[in-house]
């Protein structure tokens, strides 16, 4: 409690405080100037008395009072600030519960269903928008399913002939490029209504496999898969690698199941299917920037070292043998067909990005064109600014022992990093 008099906190001392600090006041006379009798004035009320001991015993009230106030408050105080902890606390579960369901939703992890109902889904809307014939749905539907049983993708969705469009654009080509070194042959492939908004780790797969089965050195890895599978295909083949034993910790991650669900997957999932097709892979991490600005420019480094190692001369187009790149980071992935060197020596990406829809991609294959459509590709330092990005490359086959050797590794470490 405060002394009323001088406003210092007193405590459970108050009275003895006030008698010490403040004693004189009580007994200071003033006069009463009808009769000139003393008359005494309580220093809190304002009261007169004309007796100084009825003036203490009054004055005795007032702190009383006032203690039992300050205990009385400081009971209220302490119930109130139980309440309002205890009402925080429920709004801190309640938030962190819906954060949770909220990332669920965003990785597929929900039990909302998968490609098969979100492309039903899709088509509905949009023929209850009028923009699409429910004759049309039908043929859609029966096709895919027929994909779905076949697990073989339609498609539909596939740009092929853009890799050898840009060898014969960047032949001719005479203004700013010094170097450009590209991957073998690579189909394009977009989301469609079935895996818009959560199927790009999938469409990068069907990518990179597009380009392997054009390569001889893979045919015994795929002899069982000559056809670009399916999303949910693909699904069911990362969890036959979990099957085997690859990346236990990310297979809990997604409860050890992907199909029939929109989950996201990454270059870790990548990097196991891969190798359970003993296809030899290697992921590597750059975890942070490594140039100004949040930029990565060792990252660019380490990908014109891939492309053009074996492959260097005084050729302006080299069309390599090495298949293109994995890259990926926080909640999207593309794919690495090929870089540029400028005559300034700046570095320059060219991606296939799963989002760019076919009437895009098919620009490039005009042979006239005059280069803007590359806009749809080149990506350069001060594009990439993620906090960090993972890739996956591939580089040769492996032996069943290396494999195995490679599975184990996996269940301890999956990644390399540059420092």
């Amino acid at each position: 409690p405060e002394c009323p008099f001088c406003g210092e906190a007193a405590g459970r001392e108050l009275e003895a405080h006030v008698r010490a600090r403040h004693g004189p006041l009580l007994g200071a006379p003033g006069t009463d100037t009808r009769n000139g009798e003393q008359l005494y004035e309580c220093p809190m009320c304002s009261l007169t008395c004309t007796d100084i001991q009825i003036l203490e015993e009054h004055v005795d009230l007032h702190l009383e009072e006032q203690s039992f106030l300050e205990g009385t408050d400081l009971e209220l105080a302490q119930r109130l600030q139980t309440e309002e902890d205890k009402w925080q606390r429920s709004e801190e579960e309640k938030r962190e519960k819906e954060e949770f369901k909220k990332l669920q939703r965003q990785y597929g992890l929900d039990n909302s269903g998968g490609y098969k109902q979100q492309f039903l889904k899709n088509m509905e809307r949009e023929v209850d928008r009028g923009r699409m014939q429910p004759f049309e749905y039908h043929k859609r539907k029966a096709d895919m399913m027929e994909c779905l049983a076949s697990g073989i993708d339609d498609g539909k969705t596939k740009t092929s002939g853009v890799i050898e469009a840009l060898c014969k654009y960047y032949q001719n080509e005479n203004k700013d490029v010094r170097h450009v070194w590209l991957s073998t042959g690579v189909d394009h492939f977009h989301s469609s209504l079935g895996d818009r908004g959560w199927g790009c780790g999938y469409r990068n797969f069907q990518m990179l496999l597009s380009s392997l089965l054009q390569n001889s050195l893979y045919n015994d890895c795929l002899r069982d898969t000559t056809l670009i599978p399916s999303i949910p295909k693909i699904q069911s083949m990362i969890e036959d690698a979990w099957r085997e034993g690859f990346d236990p910790h990310g297979a809990s991650h997604f409860n050890n199941r992907l199909h029939g669900s929109k989950a996201w997957i990454g270059a870790c999932e990548i990097y196991s299917l891969l190798t359970s097709l003993r296809i030899k892979c290697q992921i590597i991490d750059f975890h942070k920037p490594t140039g100004p600005v949040g930029t990565h420019p060792r990252l660019f480094e380490w990908i014109l070292h891939y492309y053009s190692t074996d492959n260097e001369g005084g050729a302006k187009v080299v069309c390599t043998s090495k298949p293109p790149i994995y890259l990926q980071h926080q909640g999207h992935s593309r794919t690495v067909v090929g870089i540029e060197e400028k005559k300034n020596r700046t570095l320059c990406l060219l991606l296939f990005d799963p989002g760019c829809p076919s009437q895009e991609m098919q620009k490039l294959l005009k042979q006239n064109s005059d280069g803007t459509t590359l806009k749809l590709l080149r990506k350069f330092v001060g594009s990439l600014k993620e906090k960090q990005y993972q890739i996956v490359a591939v580089d040769g086959v492996l032996s069943l022992e290396e494999k195995a050797a490679r599975c184990h590794a996996s269940q301890v470490l999956t990644s390399e990093k540059i420092p």
